[in-house]
């Protein structure tokens, strides 16, 4: 989640200097963030749906299998 807004902020910065500057380089980039960024999220909830398939229980205390 603390990944997620700093990627935003990020994409905020790059959106109103890009304005600002009058150059769409900024607002191309933040295309490509958002990618990323979808692209983690789908990652996070696929390891979350196999984990529950597999435990039957997405509870924290119980998740002890990440566990190096």
């Amino acid at each position: 989640m603390a990944i997620e807004l700093m990627l935003l902020a990020v994409n905020m910065n790059f959106v109103a200097f890009s304005h600002f500057l009058g150059d769409m380089h900024g607002q191309v980039f933040v295309f490509f963030i958002l990618t990323v960024a979808a692209a983690e999220s789908a990652i996070g909830l696929a390891i979350l749906v196999l984990l529950f398939r597999n435990k039957t229980s997405i509870a924290v205390d119980e998740l002890n299998a990440l566990k190096g």
